[in-house]
């Protein structure tokens, strides 16, 4: 890419282990990236969990700040550093209403498919303002437990499906390794990276996007066929090596413009 502008990841299984804070050497490789480019966070989470995950645990300078962006709860979010704080750009939020069919249709569909479980650790289901969340052992379940639940991922398509059915108006779709998430209709990641590259004044070919669910169903998906360049990865290993060379390879080409 001779025009690269912005490198995009996804969270849990991409930058992190799912809801885990960053490792030390991500930390550090993030700040190295930031130095180069700017970087945007886009996944299913809140942006308290992005805090604790990712932003408590990276020590950038003011303009380092100001070129992150964070996309919380599937793009349906956007915050920017300003003025010394993150400030919300815009939220796509869900009515009361609309949260309230949400909530009974995942409750529903999931004990109906067996899929209520009673060993779960915190909520099942979150609201998160412009995202519901439902994540079958809870929010904040052990990560062996989550990827031990549905490793081929059929018992989400299942309820995916059934939740859809019952709500054709709105976005269903697969979140991470337990989870369904709900936005408003056409809300999706595709959604936020649309609004990045007006935001910020960009075609596709200056982003490149790292996520683990770039597969069909997958909730990076709608990103690659948006026609977005994807580098897919299965963990955070992966993407740290990854960066690693991008970064170098990024230095190299800046001094040999200037």
């Amino acid at each position: 890419m001779n025009d690269l502008r912005v490198v995009a990841f996804d969270l849990d299984d991409t930058l992190a282990v799912s809801k885990s804070q960053i490792d030390g050497r991500m930390a550090e490789l993030l700040g190295h990236l930031l130095g180069e480019v700017d970087v945007l966070i886009i996944s299913g989470g809140r942006f308290e969990q992005f805090e604790a995950q990712v932003l408590a645990h990276l020590d950038l300078t003011e303009e380092q700040l100001r070129r992150l962006h964070l996309m919380p709860t599937c793009g349906t979010r956007y915050l920017r550093w300003q003025d010394g704080g993150w400030r919300l750009i815009y939220a796509e939020d869900l009515s009361d209403a609309d949260k309230a069919r949400v909530i009974a249709a995942l409750t529903e569909s999931a004990k109906a498919l067996d899929l209520w479980e009673t060993k779960t650790w915190g909520d099942i289901i979150e609201d998160r303002g412009s995202q519901i969340t439902f994540s079958a052992l809870g929010q904040s379940a052990p990560p062996a437990e989550k990827y031990g639940w549905d490793p081929d991922g059929s018992k989400k398509r299942r309820l995916r499906d059934a939740v859809a059915e019952k709500l054709p108006d709105l976005e269903v779709r697969g979140g991470g390794s337990t989870s369904i998430d709900v936005t408003r209709k056409g809300v999706d990641k595709a959604y936020g990276m649309r609004k990045l590259l007006e935001c910020l004044d960009l075609k596709h070919d200056n982003v490149l996007f790292v996520g683990d669910r770039l597969d069909h169903g997958g909730n990076d998906y709608p990103v690659k066929a948006m026609g977005i360049q994807c580098h897919a990865v299965t963990c955070w290993e992966e993407t740290a090596d990854y960066v690693r060379v991008l970064v170098d390879d990024l230095v190299r080409r800046h001094a040999q413009r200037a």
